[in-house]
This record gives C-alpha cells, sequence and structure tokens, in this order.
C-alpha cells in the first residue's frame, strides 16, 4: 500500500493585482546595451509559449519595456492570439507586452504562467478597449481571481503540465519536420528532378487556362459571418439550406483577396463557394486535378504575387490564373502517383496535427482541475 498522500494545504483566492504587477519600467533601446534581447509580438508564437524569433536593442527605435528573468510577458494586443512567454533571460519588449512580475513569496512565476494559458485568463483579457487594435485592459485584468495553493504544490502542479509541454514541443518538432520533409520532396516529384520508379514518359508545359475551368463562386458580401470573416466552403448540412451557392465535385479553392499566395484547399464532393474565391475544376482528361492543387502550393504563389492588382487590398484577376505555367508528366498514371505520395504525407502530418491538438485539449483539462484545486497532486 502506497505511503504516498495527497496535497492538503489550504488554497488563497487572489486578485491579480494582489500577487503580480506590470514591471512599467520603459527604457529607450540607445540607452541599454545593443545586444540585449529585444522582444516584439511578431516573435512569440500563438497559443504555446514558445519564442519563435528575437531581436536585439541595436534594431529597435521605440520605447521598451524591460523584462527580467522569471517575469510572464503577456501580449495585451490582439489578446484573442493567445500571445505568452515565460522569460528565461533578461531583455526588453514592445509596450504591446506586459512583463507581469510576481510576489515570489506567493505565486512562483512558472505558476503565473501556467494561470495566463487558461481559457478563464484569456476570456477575461479579450474584454479590451479599442476596435481595430484591441488591447487588454489592466483596469479589468487586476481583478482577475486565482486560487492558489502552498508555494510547493505549485511547483509539483507546474512539473506536470511541463512535462504535457515537453511532449507538445517534441509533437510540434516533428510536424516542422515532416512538413519540411515533404516540401523537399515537392521540389523534387513536381519538377521531374526526381522520377518514381517505373515511370519515364515525357513532361509538358500547360497553362492552367487550358486545363481547367476557372471563375469564382456565387456567395455574395452579405453573407459574411459574424467576424466578417467570408467562409471559403462548407459541407453537408449547411450547404444543403444553401442549395444555389452550391457545387459538386473535385476543385481547387483559391482566396482572390488577401492572403493570395495561399493555395486554400483541394476538395472532392460537395462545397459552397463566395464569390472573392476562385475555383478551378472540370479539368481535362488527361490531368489530374489534385496534382495542379500540389503543383499550386509550390509554384503559384510567386506567379501570384508578380501578378498582384496592387489596390488597398491586393488582388488577383482572372488572367493570373489563366496564364499561370506549369510542366507536369504526360501520363496521367505518374500524375496519379505523384499525388498519391504527397497525399500520404498529408495524411500522416494531418495525424500528427491532430494528435497535437487533443493533446492540447487534454492539457487544458488538466489545468482546470489543476489550477483550481478540483484535483489534488501526491506529494
Amino acid at each position: 500500500m502506497s505511503n504516498q498522500q495527497r496535497f492538503s494545504g489550504e488554497w488563497k483566492t487572489k486578485r491579480l493585482e494582489e500577487i503580480a504587477s506590470i514591471r512599467n519600467q520603459k527604457v529607450m533601446p540607445e540607452n541599454v546595451n545593443p545586444n540585449t534581447l529585444c522582444v516584439e509580438l511578431e516573435h512569440i508564437a500563438s497559443g504555446n509559449g514558445q519564442l519563435l524569433e528575437d531581436s536585439t536593442a541595436e534594431y529597435s527605435t521605440a520605447s521598451k519595456y524591460r523584462f527580467f528573468i522569471g517575469d510572464v510577458l503577456f501580449g495585451r494586443l490582439r489578446s484573442y492570439l493567445r500571445k505568452f512567454w515565460l522569460a528565461d533571460q533578461d531583455g526588453i519588449c514592445t509596450t504591446e507586452i506586459w512583463p507581469l512580475m510576481v510576489d515570489a513569496k506567493q505565486i512562483d512565476s512558472k505558476f503565473l504562467h501556467a494561470i495566463v494559458q487558461t481559457d478563464q485568463f484569456f476570456a477575461m483579457a479579450n474584454v479590451s478597449y479599442g476596435t481595430h487594435m484591441p488591447r487588454t485592459d489592466w483596469a479589468v485584468m487586476r481583478n482577475f481571481m486565482v486560487r492558489l495553493p502552498p508555494i510547493q504544490e505549485q511547483r509539483a502542479i507546474v512539473e506536470v503540465l511541463s512535462d504535457v509541454d515537453g511532449l507538445l514541443n517534441a509533437l510540434e518538432a516533428l510536424i516542422a519536420k515532416k512538413r519540411a520533409i515533404k516540401q523537399a520532396t515537392m521540389q523534387q516529384l513536381l519538377t521531374g528532378r526526381t522520377r518514381l520508379p517505373d515511370f519515364s514518359c515525357e513532361w509538358e508545359t500547360k497553362q492552367l487556362g487550358d486545363i481547367a475551368t476557372i471563375k469564382t463562386g456565387s456567395k455574395n458580401n452579405e453573407d459574411k459571418d459574424e467576424n466578417g470573416q467570408y467562409p471559403l466552403f462548407v459541407r453537408s448540412a449547411i450547404v444543403e439550406r444553401i442549395n444555389s451557392y452550391c457545387y459538386d465535385g473535385e476543385a481547387i479553392l483559391v482566396p482572390g483577396e488577401g492572403g493570395i499566395e495561399n493555395i486554400f484547399h483541394y476538395i472532392n464532393g460537395r462545397f459552397d463557394c463566395h464569390q472573392r474565391v476562385y475555383m478551378i475544376n472540370r479539368f481535362v482528361d488527361d490531368v489530374f486535378g489534385k496534382l495542379i492543387y500540389y503543383i499550386m502550393v509550390l509554384q503559384f504563389g510567386r506567379h501570384a504575387m508578380q501578378n498582384t492588382v496592387k489596390a488597398t487590398v491586393d488582388s488577383l484577376r482572372l488572367p493570373t490564373f489563366q496564364t499561370f505555367s506549369f510542366s507536369l508528366p504526360k501520363d496521367i498514371a505518374e500524375q496519379r502517383a505523384i499525388a498519391s505520395v504527397l497525399s500520404d504525407m498529408d495524411t500522416e502530418i494531418t495525424a500528427l496535427a491532430q494528435r497535437r491538438d487533443k493533446t492540447i485539449a487534454i492539457k487544458q483539462g488538466m489545468m482546470q482541475q489543476l489550477l483550481t484545486g478540483k484535483a489534488r497532486l501526491l506529494k
């Protein structure tokens, strides 16, 4: 029989301002060592607390906040992006980031780092001011209620959550590796530099306008959702309620404006398409549509950017699609074989992403239990 016992110390409820505060120490970059770490919002990944990249003070000009090891950096501008980072070195950061310093007698900085990742924290952070550039309001956040166990239990909880973070980081690294492998494979297979076994037919150059029908969808501007976004496509029951917009078959969907360097989706089935989205479908008999999708993913971005109509929002016109040139095997069997290899890679990446997302959901559930005292750990 185990002699281990669960933590049983009393938990206290505190307002955020009682246990942490903004390190409101401003400094100009030219007044610090030029090699000092400088963190901007774009340097922090959304949702996972990772620092994607960084800069140094010598490349910055605007006023910054100082931060120190152990501070919890929280992105207050557009807080719905979920940008946070536990500082592992001293530095400076944009004033759109709050460096939160803790009262070490009451709360471990890693415990606060866990708190700011919760759905409850972000729900309150999203009560912001400003319409176009919403910012989290400290007058609101300072009253956020935090449940605090004794320091020893805080550290035990953090250790458990850290193990989950280790798994998530490993999954992210594996997904990145698989994506890099897929990109390299595309570079080889879609240019003919590497041939699959048993294929040796000639390749030929085609223009997109010669091998497919290209047009925009029918859904109009009044159909944007509550966030002002225009859905590219929808499925099943939703489609059935808007039959006037419904299409059926194989298609590549590309946005006509904003983010136009990206190929958004390949679909083979029923879909609904907005009028600002181009549909590429009805491919000629000797062309396999999904291979064209992979070719566009690899090559269309550069062509699109070179032929963008410059306006308030960069946009594409039909001739840009029609004149897109590319090479592909004459043998449709080889086209299908290449697409199959890349599709299998997509399936593997999707499975890993689903595992990562499930792990994130499990972590949120654990946080809901452990950070509120609903579940207590063994000592």
